[in-house]
């Protein structure tokens, strides 16, 4: 039976994880760890009796030992039950779906413990891909997407070890605002920014698709997981998420990987990989789908996407800032204390301000978020 931790077991990602593992059984969680929902991680503790969990703060962690206090389970709070949880000695894989930089230092750790890593989320290889690769290799580690399209690229691989990737093919729904222009996104409410057409998905990543700025945020993803360039990456939007992702080969071969919108499938895969097992729900019929389409991604009007690509060519440390300056920015839209078409505007002007590392250590990265976020801070007043 394996063994897992859950960093972020409350979020999106984290609730439909629990899902999978509640569905076959032969999955044991030793961990988790939640941010403030503690009627939630109440109830996964009651549910899957891991003998650690950890939330945002102290206060919470009080009041959660004071409900839980006829169970046996530590209860811990902070950075430190986050790297406790990421550590848990009986874990064998660590599923990493908290959002933010929040998630790097966890991950540092559970690799430095020779864990492997079901990689939610993608600040960790966005800000320190260049560390976190390497430190995989090093210590013997796996790192298995799941993100569903980072997931379908490692499957369009599986088996293709000796063929050289010509390029690939990263697709993108286009989000709740396709098709508009830069100035009609100027009016544009939380709740209309909220409702993605396809997934459902956090607070923050669903903003994130809304800008595009999660398409480039997976880029740069995928150059660190891939081993490739920026230039060896094409984005396509294409509104019926069906195809998920796909790998162009030397001969001009494509292999896609293909499914329903449910990200059950790319978590399930991560932990059973390379087994694939039968999962509830339902199947994709070509025939009601009817037709596949496909676009150039408009990047005038969502250039957060061509923000990343600036970002990944610059190198160093301008990636760390692009993403602080977002989650800041996101946030700030989010309670609503800025425009949407402020959240890009607010990132470029970061990336021009920030100092420039060219070799950043963790230490500078986390430096790096911090300058920025003093930036925004004056931006946003």
């Amino acid at each position: 039976m394996k063994t897992i931790s859950i960093i972020g077991s409350t979020g999106s990602i984290g609730t439909q994880t629990l899902s999978v593992v509640a569905e076959h059984g032969d999955i044991e969680v030793c961990a988790i760890s939640g941010g403030h929902n503690i009627d939630l991680l109440e109830e996964q503790i009651r549910k899957f009796s891991p003998r650690l969990a950890s939330c945002a703060d102290e206060e919470d962690a009080a009041l959660l030992r004071g409900r839980l206090s006829d169970v046996e389970v530590d209860i811990l709070s902070g950075m430190e039950g986050l790297i406790a949880v990421a550590t848990a000695d009986e874990a064998d894989m660590v599923v990493t779906a908290v959002v933010g930089m929040l998630g790097i230092r966890p991950t540092v750790a559970a690799i430095q413990v020779g864990k492997d890593i079901a990689l939610a989320n993608k600040e960790t290889l966005v800000c320190a891909g260049s560390i976190i690769m390497p430190m995989a290799e090093e210590y013997g580690v796996s790192i298995l997407p799941v993100d569903s399209e980072h997931s379908a690229i490692f499957q369009s691989l599986q088996g293709n070890s000796m063929n050289r990737i010509n390029r690939i093919l990263l697709t993108a729904s286009g989000g709740p605002f396709r098709g508009r222009s830069f100035d009609e996104l100027s009016d544009v409410t939380i709740e209309d920014a909220l409702a993605h057409p396809n997934w459902t998905m956090g607070k923050k990543i669903t903003i994130d698709s809304a800008t595009m700025m999660n398409k480039g945020l997976e880029v740069i993803e995928a150059c660190h997981l891939f081993g490739v360039k920026s230039g060896n990456i094409e984005v396509v939007v294409h509104p019926q998420s069906i195809i998920h992702s796909a790998v162009e080969y030397a001969d001009g071969s494509v292999i896609a990987q293909m499914g329903l919108a449910d990200m059950r499938l790319p978590i399930q895969y991560a932990l059973y990989y390379p087994r694939r097992r039968p999962l509830s729900g339902e199947r994709l019929d070509l025939f009601d789908i009817g037709t596949l389409t496909f676009e150039r991604p408009n990047l005038e009007t969502f250039y957060g996407l061509a923000l990343a690509f600036d970002a990944y060519e610059a190198g160093g440390n301008v990636c760390t800032v692009m993403n602080a300056a977002n989650e800041f920015a996101v946030n700030e839209f989010l309670n609503g204390r800025i425009g949407f078409t402020d959240i890009c505007r607010m990132v470029s002007d970061a990336m021009q301000d920030v100092d420039f590392i060219e070799e950043p250590s963790i230490e500078d990265i986390f430096e790096t978020e911090r300058l920025t976020l003093d930036f925004c801070r004056g931006w946003s007043k």
